[in-house]
């Protein structure tokens, strides 16, 4: 006869996660419904990360891939984390007391979250909603509005973290396909440092790096001329980065 375990939620830590997507135009953050989610609090259209507790036993890192797979279906994408998020304070908010007290044997009980921000390529991931996260949705980065909880401050800090790490390491390569234009790779940065990047300039110096590889292709069913196709060489980069070169 085997023993089955039963895997226990830790009621005083979670890990809530920032999903960015690029659609080839726009910067979007995955984003739950939560009157959809949950079907508990009437009228409540509060939008909140991804995220859930923890269990006992696990790796917080695992337990953010865990929570992504679960109510995403996105699994092996760029996960990296963020930081703490514990203010005694983030709980408080009128519409978020309501739901915890629908939800949880103690509402008022301290909950602080480990926050994660995840990289993807919206055309090549399909969301799956699973779990309670039943309504999903992608949301314009630059038009979210207030979110449950704390989730604004995390998301403040994921887009730090991600513009920090923009012109050091290739991140942002992973929110573009395999092959782009000139024209999305600007978009994309642009968009990640909130529109103070001047074209021309962007364009010279991204050429210039050696990284980026002109392909045969060009881009199709778009109403301009066509643009040629580059691609993102990894190994090149690399070489660059052992001799403290900074592409831009």
């Amino acid at each position: 006869m085997s023993i089955v375990f039963q895997k226990k939620a830790n009621p005083n830590v979670s890990v809530d996660c920032v999903v960015f997507g690029f659609d080839g135009s726009d910067l979007k953050v995955l984003l739950v419904q939560r009157d959809l989610r949950d079907n508990l609090v009437e009228g409540d259209d509060t939008l909140v990360l991804p995220g859930d507790l923890i269990f006992d036993n696990e790796e917080l890192d695992d337990a953010a891939a865990r929570v992504l797979t679960n109510l995403t279906g996105l699994r092996n994408i760029f996960l990296e984390q963020i930081g703490a998020f514990g203010s005694p304070k983030r709980l408080l908010k009128e519409r978020d007391q309501n739901w915890l007290k629908a939800i949880r044997l103690e509402p008022n009980a301290r909950v602080i979250t480990i926050g994660y921000f995840a990289l993807v390529n919206i055309k090549n991931y399909k969301i799956k909603p699973a779990g309670f996260a039943k309504h999903l949705l992608w949301h314009d980065y630059d038009t979210v509005a207030e979110l449950g909880f704390d989730h604004n401050v995390i998301l403040n800090g994921a887009i730090t973290k991600l513009r920090n790490k923009l012109y050091r390491e290739p991140v942002g390569f992973k929110l573009l396909g395999k092959e782009f234009s000139l024209h999305q790779l600007y978009t994309l940065y642009n968009e990640i440092m909130g529109g103070d990047i001047d074209r021309r300039n962007f364009r010279r110096k991204m050429l210039k790096t050696g990284f980026l590889k002109e392909t045969e292709n060009y881009q199709e069913g778009v109403p301009h001329k066509p643009a040629r196709l580059y691609t993102f060489v990894k190994k090149e980069f690399d070489n660059a980065s052992k001799n403290n070169f900074k592409f831009y």
